[in-house]
């Protein structure tokens, strides 16, 4: 292990805690910091998303994010109380999975807490989801991914909403043979200020998330640097996607049905469970 990958190590290592039964386990908010993350409110929304990722996985979210009250004085020596979670490693693997992918540290967190063997065993809960989990989990990693692109997007000098607006619109004529994310919300039957992937289905969701990692990769490959070539490139990435599911006999991606729940449908029933069972 080299000089780096021990700093990375001892940041995680040193936040570690062993209960009394020998039980190792983080505190969210001694995480939070190792984190970046300034403000709780933020990080605690992390945490929220994280769960759901846990209720999806068919983990016990009581087990894996066990809350804890704290007693803290403020500055007007008044006491209060705060809320903390014992977390486990899954815990902290779900909640660097659902965090900024842009930190560095970030990165770090899901190579400590990312285990090869918790992996292999997400790949074949995954195959065991209802149709409406896969969808949560999939858009769940195309928000993540999409930060990344948006990321790489601003390197090439797409700065404005409209130039990244026409960005995005090339890599949907790619995938949706010529169609724009306008189209796309017309043929879905889709309301103004409705999202475009909240309305799609696994396999739909699972083109698009191919589309957006590729897309990034190949522009941080190529040093992609101006507006035309990341349109270009996000097109061909689409187009090749799209010639991917022709040659394999799928479904064209505009003639998959959509269906009857939004994602946000999806997660607000998700969270009213957790929150019934936490009552």
């Amino acid at each position: 292990m080299n000089e780096l990958d021990t700093t990375q190590k001892k940041l995680f290592d040193d936040l570690r805690h062993i209960d009394e039964n020998g039980n190792e386990y983080w505190l969210a908010r001694e995480l939070q910091t190792a984190l970046q993350y300034t403000k709780w409110e933020n990080f605690h929304k992390v945490i929220k998303t994280a769960q759901i990722a846990c209720k999806i996985s068919q983990q016990s979210v009581a087990d894996c994010f066990p809350e804890v009250r704290k007693s803290i004085i403020s500055g007007k020596g008044r006491k209060s109380e705060i809320i903390d979670y014992k977390l486990t490693r899954y815990a902290c693997y779900l909640i660097v999975m659902n965090g900024d992918p842009r930190k560095d540290v970030i990165a770090w967190g899901q190579t400590y807490f990312a285990v090869k063997t918790r992996q292999q065993e997400l790949a074949e809960l995954y195959e065991c989801l209802s149709e409406d989990e896969k969808r949560l989990f999939i858009r769940g990693d195309i928000k993540q991914k999409n930060m990344l692109l948006a990321e790489a997007a601003k390197k090439a000098g797409i700065i404005t909403s409209l130039e990244y607006a026409t960005f995005q619109d090339a890599g949907y004529q790619g995938l949706y043979g010529g169609m724009t994310a306008q189209d796309i919300a017309e043929n879905k039957g889709l309301k103004d200020g409705e999202e475009i992937l909240d309305f799609m289905g696994s396999e739909e969701l699972a083109a698009n998330l191919f589309r957006i990692t590729q897309t990034e990769a190949k522009m941080r490959r190529e040093g992609t640097d101006t507006p035309q070539n990341a349109n270009a490139a996000h097109y061909q990435v689409g187009k090749a996607v799209r010639e991917t599911i022709k040659g394999l006999g799928g479904t064209m991606p505009e003639d998959l049905p959509t269906p009857e729940k939004s994602i946000k449908e999806l997660e607000a029933e998700t969270r009213k469970q957790l929150k019934s069972k936490n009552d």
